[in-house]
């Protein structure tokens, strides 16, 4: 059975599927609307059913809450359509860069810490994945599963993608990357994907706020932003347990040496004796909310664990951010489930 929506306020239509996802859909039809993990644990796909029936699917309470839902609000990740739909929701434009299948062959893997691997793919010589610093690439596993991981490399740098990987124990394919993956093995990856991207459209100056494997994608914007030499001012909040999980930080070191526009502020939430820590303490949206007060002037790139970046919403709105000016991408790990070798 196929459905009509369209899209308010835009007007536009697209035909879903029963069993595909709204935003499934309307990215096949060529609309972008906000997305960040697609399986309903992050939250930036939610939008309104105007008119019709959807079945809600499978997401994380905290990304939708019963009153929400009550209010007509949906995860259009999850959602799937039951009836003709009328949906409200904010589209993107971020120009013709339709995801695309491509084999890439692991180049090198590069450990940067006790739990982070560095992994290096090159594509086929015929081909060039056009993207926009901050998007991400989808691995498609044999049993039909996929993993989402964002590119810490800038466009400009198209000889190797580079991602950023955290081992999560019992995750089927983090643990084969550092474990089991040889060099010069071959995968398939759909890219690009998400609306977390760079936006050239304004002049405000950048707060970004990352926690553990979300400085990738924060990493490729400010590469892009150095390479087209954009002065805008960046406020770069790292958050992360312990020192050692600050897996690179000689990197925004350098930025901020280099580049006067550019101020680096690491933020440890358990930092142990032996860090020796003598910087910034507590959890990183609260040192954001400690260091600038009214946030009405500023644009914020926030990636990282779901909940980190549901506070750093909620807060910085209250602090008088512009709901539009709040870009974010959420990392959602898959769990592993006992017995199984499902996971990341």
């Amino acid at each position: 059975m196929t459905y009509q929506v369209t899209i308010q306020p835009s007007g536009h239509t697209y035909t879903a599927k029963a069993y595909e996802s709204l935003l499934e859909a309307a990215i096949e039809a060529g609309y972008n609307i906000p997305h960040g993990c697609r399986n309903g644990a992050c939250g930036s796909c939610k939008g309104t059913v105007l008119s019709g029936e959807v079945d809600y699917g499978d997401y994380a309470s905290s990304a939708l809450t019963e009153e929400e839902k009550a209010a007509g609000k949906a995860l259009f990740c999850c959602a799937r359509p039951l009836s003709d739909l009328t949906i409200e929701c904010r589209e993107i434009i971020v120009g013709a860069i339709p995801p695309r299948i491509i084999p890439a062959r692991v180049e090198r893997k590069e450990k940067l810490s006790h739990d982070v691997m560095a992994l290096f793919l090159k594509l086929p010589s015929s081909e060039h994945l056009q993207f926009f610093a901050g998007q991400y690439v989808e691995f498609l596993l044999k049993d039909g599963k996929r993993r989402a991981f964002s590119l810490a490399n800038a466009p400009h740098v198209d000889n190797l993608l580079e991602l950023h990987l955290r081992l999560i124990p019992g995750g089927q394919f983090t643990e084969y990357v550092f474990n089991e993956m040889p060099d010069k093995a071959i995968l398939r990856i759909e890219a690009p994907f998400g609306t977390f991207y760079y936006r050239n459209d304004s002049e405000k100056p950048m707060i970004m706020v990352a926690g553990g494997t979300g400085f990738a994608p924060i990493k490729g914007i400010i590469e892009h932003m150095l390479h087209h030499n954009i002065k805008r001012d960046v406020y770069l909040y790292w958050g992360a347990r312990a020192r050692e999980d600050l897996y690179m930080p000689e990197l925004p070191e350098a930025w901020a040496k280099a580049y006067p526009n550019i101020k680096f502020i690491p933020v440890l939430s358990d930092a142990v004796p032996e860090d020796d820590w003598q910087g910034r303490t507590g959890l990183v949206h609260q040192a954001v909310l400690d260091d600038m007060g009214d946030l009405g002037g500023y644009e914020v790139y926030c990636c990282g664990a779901p909940a980190m970046v549901e506070v750093a919403h909620a807060s910085f709105v209250n602090a008088g951010l512009p709901e539009a000016a709040f870009y974010s991408d959420a990392f959602n790990y898959a769990k592993p489930v006992p017995g199984t070798a499902t996971g990341s």
